[in-house]
Formats: structure tokens, C-alpha cells, sequence
């Protein structure tokens, strides 16, 4: 039972109250500062999930309809089970000046065609005596894409919900919806989103288009720290040995309030066969005592007597009745009105269960987004509710158990990352078991070896390009050693800096003075140049493969995530760990290798299902400070001598304000005040590491 294990990662809060409560006009602590960027005609709201941006969302909305003289609202939302958030809303109770309400004809969060919902759209943006429009973002981009005129946006405002689905690559076609609306007409557009990240290297807006954007920056400890019930979050890499059905009883707690996510049918850890995996989990739960057809929940009885209401999301998919419980789920009022929800791809993003205290997901999600919407169930504020768990049951890989280790340790560095809204770039992490067939496979002696995959699908490579990765990068690596002594002993010494040294200047300039005939694009020096690197940093022998026909990665929402192109070096052997040694954090506009951010946090390793359960540090307000000081100190430049002259200037904004300045401000004074502040911070903890050593 969790509540008898150690969590692998705790963070404590406040409980300072303050994110919940309203002021005069009804707002909480982030929709206040939203509505004081009201004027502002490109917004984008980068804040956690349940920290209200759905009602956010209507204050703005209804003071540019109201007071700026804008016509029309169309809200977006990237599955219509989301649509709920935006509901009919009683806000002039608390203060605000009107109510928000949307016509029931224009809810579009409802089954039927595109085309039906565009001419829907259509007749809205005609309509004088409607403002508020709710749709999916599929009918969104259905409609801009057949709109002739769009200059009948001018006066609209767009609001897109989850807008980590948009993305400046040109094949996205939502985010060619946001460029468009930008260049071709005067629109005006909200962008909201818990995980402004979309875990690839593309970004989710051009910078051109971005810098456009006042922002609005809530991270998930401002939100958690100002919460009145929650006061801890705990995360939790489990693996284990044999089936995952075999081992889900020692992580389920039948006393906490739980969302189930079983694995996915194409993945390793299952079974192939849903259905009887959910039959395993009510097994573990209890005995079955039947289901009512009105509401769709189980009652299942635990071995000491209790009776728990259960969701399945799962067989609904064959019953048919999937649709009569997410109706349920939907008006839940009540603490007691379900106990677990079990699910497959569903009561992730944008799913409301302010109860859910812990969410166990089985099988490892390479996609940070993902993990981060799924932390995100379990982080509602609820009376009674105390602590939140995230659980991830992992077959264990097989791979030496430091790797695991070193791997598990990026994992927790990118949540914590992202906990603080940092644009993330995951570690490119694969937990993959190795088939045991009883043939002996020799690929399985190379454990000594890394592969490193170029997918070609994406990287295009010409013959002679293939040519110089195949069988030339030694020449290269020889080559590069002998350049310089300066640029030989960066390489051996593993300086800070070196690889962005080597990735954006030396090796690019070696390969074009190395094959001046070659006529190789810059993608494909680039590819050249990152591969390169990458061996640089492995301790162990590798070998290249070129993938010309990868496995496409899944979608969410309509919208392509694009893989992560080379490099992906890791064990060789099918099912062996996988890890990216090049894990980047995105600061300030350029890649930091997450590596450099020299944070442990783990503390020890348990003995679980003859495998092992890590254990970290304890999380605290301290160290996520700390963490976001080296981030704030990574994007800036500040020197000893301007920390000096502003120091007296950072104290009297504390005592002014009453708190510290803020790295995320949009006012550039407090912004490189905080920037001091993360400075000094960072050269006292040096000072003080140095003389402990």
C-alpha cells in the first residue's frame, strides 16, 4: 500500500489558501492576474491544471465583448468532453459584472459532422444577438480552413484551450490556424495551457509569433503553495518483474481515491487483452457485486467489507456504455459518488475529479506532456484531501540498474521543470524489456554497446551523407581531437559549454572544411554534427542504425507530435534501456544540456517485486527555489559588479511588494531584479558548498 512505502519524490506546500480564494470580483489568485492583461490582444496563459483557467477565460471574454467592443468569442477545446469546463456560469454572485452564458445551438461539444458544426460557426458569426461559441479544435480549423473571407474574424476573440497542441511546424494545422489569425486578420486570441511544452524540438509558436504575446506565467508551486487542503505532492517510479497485474496490488491503495491508467494495447508492459487485464485489477479491488445500468458504476467488495463505486472506461468501449458513465462522471458532486475510474486513453487531459488523490498509471509514458496532464488529476484542491500521489509502474528494463537510475533522475529533473512552467525538452527515455524466447541472440551479448537511430524519415539524408555517418564519423572524432588543444581538452574534461561549443560551431565548420564537395545540406550537417556529439559523450562502444520506416508516434487531439530525431543512443538488444544523453531544457530561446543542472534526487533504492522502487529527496519550497534559480541563472547574464549596484534595489522591492520580485514578469525591471536575486542566491550556495568541502 503506498501509504506504507516511501514516495520516490514529495513536495510540500503552504497551505497558504491564497490560490483559491477570490477577491472582490470573484477571482482567484491566477485569474486576477490574467484579468489585469485583459487589454492585451494575444494573451497566453501558461498555468497548471485546476488553477480555474476555464473561468479565466470567461472574465476576459465577457470584458472584450462587454467594454473593448468585440462581437464574438469562439472557445476551442481539443476533445468535447472538455467543453464542460465552460459551462453556464453564475459569476456576478461574487462580484463580477456579468454572467457567462452560451446558447445551448452554440455548444458544439456534441457529436455530429465538421461540416455541420462549420455551418454552425458560420451562422453564429452572423448571428447579432449571440457572442459565445464552444467547439473542438478539429472544428475550429475545420471552419478557417473553408472560411474564404477572414476578415469576418477581425472582431472575435479566439480562445484555444490546451494550447500545447499547437505547433509552429507547418504540417500542424491548428497552429497554422493561430498564424493565420495573427498575420491575416486583427483577431484577438487566449492561449491556455498547463504544459507549454510539447516534449520535440518544435516549438509550440514561431518566436516571431510569440514575442507577440503578453504572458502570463502560474506555476504549479504558486498554485499548490496557495492551496487549503493539499499540502503534499509525492511521485513514484515503480518497477517490477513478470505482469503488471501480478504487482498493482502493491501500489493500490482502495482507501485513496484513484484514477487507474492500464497500459496501452501496443505497449510492452501489456497483456494484450484489456478487458481481462481491468477483470485482474477489480480481482485486486475486490468482489464484483454488480453494475447499475443508470449510472454505469460497479460496486465491487473489499476482502474487510467496504463497498467501492468503480468506473470502467475501459469495457465501456465494447458495452457500449461508456457513454452513460462519462455522463455520471461528468455531474459527480459528491466525495462519495465513485472511488476508482479505470481507464485506457480517457480521464487524462482536462478531466475534473477534485477528489482524485492518487493517479497510478501503468506502463511508461515517454511523453512529459502526458505525465504532467496526468499529475494533474491528482493536484485538485478538496476538503479532506491531504496528499497527492502520481504512480508509474514500469516493467523492469533489462539494463544495468545505475542506468535506471540515472534515467529515473532525469525523469524527475524534467517534472520538476516543468512543475515551475519551464519549456522542457524530455529526456528521450525508453524502458523496454527484453523478449527472453529461449533462442540465443547474439545481439543480446552487445550489452557493452549503445545504438544510436537516425530516423531518416525525418532527416532525409542523402547517399553521401549516410555514407559519412556510417563509416566516417571515427575520421571525424580523429580529426576534431587534433584541432586544437583548447577544443581536445574541453572534449576530455567534459567542460560546461562544450557541447554547445562543439554542436553550433566546431563540428559543422569541421564537416564543411572535411567534404567540401559533398554538397550536404545544413539539416544534414547538423545531423552529422549531432551524432557526432553524441558518441563524444558515451563511455561505451556503439553502433549506427538508420531507420528509414520508424513507428509513428502516437497523436493527441489531431495534432502530430513529431519524434525526437537522432540522437537516441542507449543499450543495445531489444527491449534494453534506452536514454538520451543530450536531455534539454529549453531557456531563454536556446538548448542547455539538462545534465548540467546537477540535481539529485534520489536518495535510495527499495527492494520491489524482485526489482527496485527509488527513492528521492524530499522536495521542498527550498529546493524548487533553488531549482528555479539555476534555471533563471542559466537565461541571464548577470555579473558581480550589476548584482552589487541592484542588490539595494531587490531588497526594497521585497519590502515594498511584500514578496519577490518575479522571474516570469512581463516588466523587464522586475524581471532582471529577479534575475539579481537568483544570482546571489546561487554564487551564497557555491560559497557555502565550497567551504563544506
Amino acid at each position: 500500500m503506498i501509504t506504507a512505502r516511501e514516495t520516490l519524490l514529495s513536495v510540500k506546500y503552504a497551505q497558504t489558501g491564497t490560490s483559491t480564494q477570490g477577491n472582490s470580483m470573484g477571482m482567484r489568485e491566477m485569474q486576477a492576474r490574467a484579468y489585469e492583461k485583459r487589454n492585451a490582444q494575444y494573451l497566453l496563459i501558461k498555468a497548471p491544471p485546476a488553477c480555474g483557467k476555464s473561468r479565466a477565460l470567461m472574465f476576459l471574454a465577457l470584458d472584450k465583448v462587454i467594454h473593448q467592443g468585440l462581437d464574438k468569442v469562439i472557445v476551442a477545446v481539443p476533445q468535447m468532453a472538455i467543453g464542460s469546463s465552460f459551462k453556464d456560469t453564475n459569476l456576478t454572485e461574487n462580484g463580477f459584472f456579468a454572467d457567462w452564458k452560451v446558447l445551448p445551438k452554440y455548444n458544439l461539444c456534441m457529436p455530429g459532422s465538421e461540416q455541420s458544426k462549420s455551418d454552425t460557426v458560420l451562422e453564429f458569426m452572423n448571428d447579432k444577438d449571440a457572442h459565445y461559441l464552444i467547439c473542438a479544435h478539429p472544428t475550429l480549423i475545420y471552419f478557417f480552413d473553408k472560411l474564404k473571407d477572414k476578415s469576418l474574424l477581425n472582431r472575435t476573440l479566439v480562445a484555444v484551450d490546451e494550447f500545447h497542441h499547437v505547433s509552429a511546424d507547418n504540417e500542424n494545422r491548428l497552429g497554422g490556424v493561430i498564424h493565420s489569425l495573427m498575420t491575416e486578420t486583427s483577431a484577438h486570441i487566449v492561449a491556455m495551457t498547463g504544459s507549454y511544452f510539447r516534449g520535440d524540438r518544435i516549438p509550440v509558436l514561431a518566436p516571431e509569433d510569440e514575442a507577440k504575446f503578453d504572458k502570463v506565467t502560474y506555476t504549479y508551486y504558486e498554485q499548490l503553495n496557495g492551496y487549503k487542503y493539499l499540502k503534499s505532492l509525492g511521485i513514484d517510479y515503480a518497477f517490477y518483474q513478470g505482469q503488471w497485474t501480478d504487482a498493482i496490488a502493491e501500489v493500490l491503495d482502495t482507501h485513496k481515491k484513484t484514477i487507474i491508467h492500464i497500459p496501452s494495447v501496443n505497449s510492452r508492459e501489456s497483456t494484450k487483452d484489456k478487458l481481462n487485464e481491468v477483470g485482474a485489477v477489480i480481482d485486486t479491488i475486490g468482489k464484483n457485486l454488480g453494475r447499475d445500468n443508470k449510472t454505469g458504476i460497479y460496486t465491487i467488495q473489499t476482502p474487510d467489507g467496504r463497498k467501492l463505486r468503480v468506473a470502467d472506461l475501459v469495457s465501456d468501449t465494447e458495452s457500449g456504455m461508456q457513454g452513460t458513465t462519462l455522463a455520471y462522471l461528468r455531474e459527480v458532486t459528491n466525495k462519495d459518488d465513485v472511488d476508482i475510474i479505470i481507464a485506457l486513453g480517457m480521464a487524462k487531459e482536462g478531466f475534473d475529479w477534485p477528489w482524485c488523490e492518487h493517479a497510478l498509471t501503468v506502463g511508461y509514458r515517454n511523453s512529459l506532456t502526458e505525465v504532467v496532464q496526468i499529475i494533474g488529476r491528482a493536484t485538485r484542491d478538496a476538503p479532506g484531501k491531504e496528499h497527492a500521489q502520481f504512480t508509474n509502474l514500469i516493467a523492469k528494463p533489462e539494463a544495468l540498474q545505475t542506468d535506471v537510475e540515472c534515467a529515473v533522475n532525469s525523469l524527475l529533473k524534467a517534472i520538476t521543470l516543468s512543475l515551475l512552467m519551464e519549456q522542457v525538452l524530455a529526456p528521450n527515455i525508453h524502458f523496454r524489456i527484453r523478449q527472453n524466447d529461449g533462442q540465443n541472440n547474439d545481439q543480446d551479448k552487445q550489452d557493452d554497446a549503445y545504438t544510436i537511430t537516425i530516423n531518416d524519415d525525418e532527416a532525409h539524408l542523402s547517399k553521401t551523407a549516410r555514407q559519412i555517418i556510417e563509416n566516417e564519423t571515427d575520421d571525424i572524432i580523429t580529426q576534431l581531437l587534433n584541432s586544437s588543444t583548447e577544443v581536445a581538452n574541453a572534449i576530455v574534461t567534459g567542460d560546461k559549454g562544450t557541447n554547445e561549443l562543439l554542436l553550433k560551431s566546431e563540428v559543422p565548420q569541421l564537416i564543411t572544411k572535411m567534404y567540401p564537395d559533398a554538397q550536404l545540406s545544413d539539416d544534414e550537417i547538423d545531423t552529422i554534427s549531432e551524432i557526432v556529439v553524441t558518441i563524444l559523450n558515451l563511455k561505451k562502444p556503439y553502433k549506427l542504425v538508420i531507420n528509414e520506416k520508424p513507428e509513428p508516434e502516437p497523436q493527441t487531439g489531431g495534432t502530430p507530435e513529431k519524434p525526437l530525431v537522432p540522437p537516441q543512443p542507449g543499450p543495445t538488444g531489444d527491449g534494453e534501456l534506452v536514454i538520451d544523453n543530450r536531455s534539454f531544457l529549453n531557456v531563454g530561446g536556446k538548448f542547455i544540456n539538462l545534465d548540467e543542472f546537477d540535481i539529485n534526487l534520489i536518495l535510495k533504492v527499495n527492494p520491489f517485486q524482485e526489482a527496485y522502487d527509488f527513492i528521492s529527496r524530499n522536495i521542498d519550497s527550498t529546493t524548487l527555489r533553488t531549482i528555479q534559480d539555476k534555471v533563471v541563472a542559466k537565461r541571464s547574464k548577470v555579473t558581480e559588479q550589476e548584482a552589487c549596484l541592484l542588490w539595494p534595489h531587490v531588497k526594497a522591492f521585497k519590502r515594498n511588494y511584500q514578496r519577490e520580485p518575479n522571474p516570469h514578469s512581463q516588466d523587464d525591471y522586475e524581471k532582471r531584479l529577479a534575475e539579481v536575486l537568483a544570482y546571489v542566491r546561487n554564487k551564497k550556495a557555491q560559497s557555502l558548498g565550497a567551504q563544506r568541502s
